[in-house]
């Protein structure tokens, strides 16, 4: 099988940016192309002595998808175009051109696992299913989670900065809400700290059967983690299936142009006293996340940071 090769031109500043544009508009698997320098941490995994000098990092970026033959091409990079182009209102993204191309069939689905290892958030191990948890690590708090096709691992900074708050903030018996659920490894980590129950919400459909194969991985009872397909800010019928009151914390590790409006409506489902842990949020929208939370009627609690990411955490009073 032949495959279409669609590569868009942007900066290294915006990877991260596009890729999560792409991931809203169902666009996964995104292979990256760039000069820049490799971390410590990039260099401790490739088990070489001395690394070779790259080129000079010019802060282009390729990042390539690919499409099947009989894929709606055509409804796919409108998508892909217009998140493009809603991108480049708050943010430069350079030239923000597709080229597409063909390539022969590969492996993609399973090719790239030879990249992806176990790690950890703090204490917290996270172990793809092809790999085995050693020895000295049988006592770790361990999730078992797979990225799959549609859904990430826990290896992206704002996944980490929620986990890290959820574990200030779960306490035994807690009821959670997660809007944005996707493979469900925050409900997950919320069950391992001690909540009683996880309600999960989510645009794709994907996410149900993601969530239902990540709760087996890692003996999660089904009656504790229940999921629903919908959009939450606006559709009154999954607004009311989730219930209002009710939740000691909500997560949402959203972009930040769906948590403002996304932060009014979700205030009615939060107990008083229960804690909003947001990200997703890139630095330079950090303002405008935090006023809308003031602005809810929220209190501000914390910012944290990694990298270029900012999550928020707000309390009900």
């Amino acid at each position: 099988m032949k495959w279409n090769r669609f590569t868009i031109k942007t900066k290294t500043e915006a990877e991260d940016l596009v890729i999560s544009a792409l991931a809203d508009v169902g666009v996964e698997g995104v292979e990256i192309q760039d000069r820049q320098p490799l971390t410590e941490e990039d260099k401790a995994q490739m088990f070489v002595d001395i690394m070779p000098e790259g080129p000079e990092d010019d802060g282009i970026a390729y990042l390539s998808f690919y499409l099947e033959e009989d894929a709606d091409k055509e409804k796919i990079l409108r998508n892909v175009r217009s998140a493009l182009e809603e991108l480049r209102s708050f943010m430069d993204i350079g030239e923000g051109t597709i080229e597409e191309s063909w390539t022969e069939d590969k492996d993609w689905i399973n090719n790239w696992k030879e990249y992806f290892h176990q790690f950890y958030v703090d204490d917290i191990l996270i172990v793809p299913s092809w790999e085995k948890v050693k020895d000295e690590d049988q006592d770790k708090m361990i999730l078992h989670i797979d990225p799959g096709t549609a859904f990430g691992t826990g290896m992206h900074e704002t996944t980490q900065l929620v986990i890290r708050q959820l574990k200030k903030y779960v306490t035994k018996g807690a009821e959670i809400l997660d809007v944005g659920t996707g493979s469900g490894i925050l409900g997950i980590v919320a069950l391992k700290l001690g909540a009683a129950h996880v309600t999960g919400t989510d645009l794709d459909p994907c996410a149900v059967p993601a969530v239902a194969e990540n709760k087996e991985a890692n003996q999660i009872p089904d009656e504790t983690f229940d999921m629903m397909i919908g959009n939450i800010i606006d559709d009154k019928e999954v607004q009311d299936r989730v219930g209002y009151e009710k939740y000691d914390i909500v997560t949402a590790n959203i972009l930040a142009d769906v948590l403002i409006p996304l932060t009014p409506v979700i205030v009615r489902q939060m107990k008083k006293g229960g804690y909003y842990i947001t990200s997703g949020i890139l630095d330079v929208k950090e303002e405008v996340v935090s006023e809308a939370v003031c602005a809810a009627g929220l209190t501000l609690v914390e910012v944290t940071k990694q990298g270029e990411w900012v999550s928020v955490t707000a309390r009900k009073d």
